[in-house]
């Protein structure tokens, strides 16, 4: 089962968000926020640079929530 994977890296203060495992494209879209995107376009994660030194807003990535019923 897959899930979200958080890491950060405190010397390189880099904060990594992946929801899904997928080839994908990045782009910021804001000074140091990057979104991944897969091919057909969902958004699949997300990467914030100089994480600790950002005083943000909450950071809003709009994604859909897709749940699969596993058999037991």
């Amino acid at each position: 089962m897959a899930g979200v994977k958080v890491w950060y890296d405190n010397e390189g203060d880099f904060l990594d968000i992946t929801f899904e495992e997928a080839p994908a494209t990045m782009e910021e879209i804001e000074d140091d926020l990057f979104e991944r995107r897969s091919i057909d376009g969902r958004v699949i994660g997300f990467s914030i640079l100089n994480f600790s030194k950002h005083n943000r807003h909450p950071i809003t990535v709009p994604f859909a929530i897709t749940a699969q019923a596993e058999a037991v």
